[in-house]
């Protein structure tokens, strides 16, 4: 389904971080963040980076107040850890549907779960997709609530100049080994308030006011050793092996994204007669194409999985529907999440697959459907 792009200049970059003999957080760490404010076109004081993701979403959370006696609204069709964010904090995960052809959160599903105990709204980029995330974004603040985007799907995501991650109070962004650019594990920060960012990096690194080394020892003039801790927190920093190779990735982005717009064409010449494929994106969106989906009529669909998978060529469901997992307590009845979940198939898609690999994955499906019926109807 995914595989990373790494090879000698990736490599190399270790290489001279291990010559550094400076590994942890360091300059390239901090190469790494201003290269991607860069390329989403923000501020550095807007951004930083963590160890993961999920560490990322749990600060977005700390940092927006999330805490309990608070309902924070997410699609159901999302990636656990914005979930798990959400509880961990003592609030409540409340689970809006989704479009079920396009996996995306409407600014009218969104709207029909907001309760008068809402504080938040969480969005996921489906596949890349930006969705409705600019109407979503006006409907936070029409209402006075605090949007935080899931941008780990789409690092290349915009609608017009305005890059997806960006539009919330809010972004994360995910570098870990199944991603677009990967820099093996990472995770980005957006704030659209600076002040944020500042009790972030305090935050990611055990709420220590100052820290002990050479830059400390030569602002202080004795006993540099000493610190103060502001809050109890985790350490969620990225060091700078990691970064090394994410500031490479970042360099190949646009090569990585081409050819995975040139699978998903090829896929999207190949399928759109025999079965449903992702919609086209509107005008003024850009996509990051992470995810390659195809829709089958619910008797067909695990079948298929099963068939493909004999013939060598692994498929999967992302994401699971979150309000049927029994730990998050939901009732709700989300009709599009689950008609979305009964037919959805995810296709290899990375930049990683070879004109040989995307023919194999193109005549498997369709040897699989023909081996299960005449016809699709859908």
């Amino acid at each position: 389904m995914f595989q990373p792009s790494l090879g000698a200049e990736e490599l190399a970059a270790v290489g001279e971080v291990f010559a550094s003999n400076w590994v942890g957080k360091g300059p390239r760490v901090a190469e790494f963040e201003a290269r991607f404010a860069a390329h989403l076109g923000v501020g550095g004081g807007h951004l930083m980076s963590a160890d993961t993701c999920t560490e990322a979403t749990f600060l977005a959370m700390r940092l927006a107040g999330v805490g309990p006696g608070d309902d924070v609204v997410l699609p159901t069709v999302c990636f656990v850890s914005a979930a798990n964010a959400v509880a961990a904090h003592g609030a409540r995960p409340v689970f809006c549907d989704v479009d079920p052809r396009t996996l995306n959160p409407t600014a009218e599903h969104v709207e029909a779960a907001l309760t008068p105990a809402t504080k938040a709204v969480v969005v996921l980029h489906y596949g890349g997709h930006p969705g409705q995330v600019d109407r979503i974004a006006a409907l936070c603040t029409e209402r006075g609530l605090l949007l935080i985007e899931d941008a780990a799907n789409a690092p290349a995501s915009a609608i017009g100049d305005r890059a997806c991650g960006t539009f919330g109070d809010f972004g994360v962004w995910s570098f870990d080994h199944g991603k677009i650019a990967v820099s093996v594990d990472g995770g980005m920060l957006h704030a659209r308030d600076p002040e944020h960012i500042e009790r972030g990096r305090k935050l990611a690194y055990l709420g220590l006011e100052q820290t002990s080394g050479f830059a400390q020892a030569e602002r202080a003039a004795t006993r540099w050793w000493d610190f103060e801790v502001s809050s109890f927190s985790r350490r969620s920093v990225m060091n700078d092996v990691l970064a090394a190779i994410g500031c490479v990735q970042l360099g190949r982005l646009g090569e990585f994204l081409t050819r995975r717009a040139e699978v998903s064409a090829h896929y999207d010449r190949e399928f759109a007669d025999l079965v449903d494929i992702p919609p086209p994106l509107p005008a003024g969106h850009r996509g990051s194409h992470y995810f390659y989906w195809v829709q089958l009529p619910p008797h067909l669909r695990d079948e298929v999985a099963r068939d493909l998978y004999q013939r060598g060529i692994y498929t999967t469901y992302r994401y699971p529907s979150l309000h049927r997992v029994a730990a998050f307590g939901s009732t709700a009845e989300l009709p599009g999440a689950d008609h979305a979940a009964e037919r959805t198939l995810c296709l290899p898609m990375h930049q990683g697959l070879s004109d040989a690999d995307v023919t194999a994955v193109v005549d498997g499906l369709k040897a699989a459907l023909a081996a299960r019926t005449a016809g699709v109807a859908r």
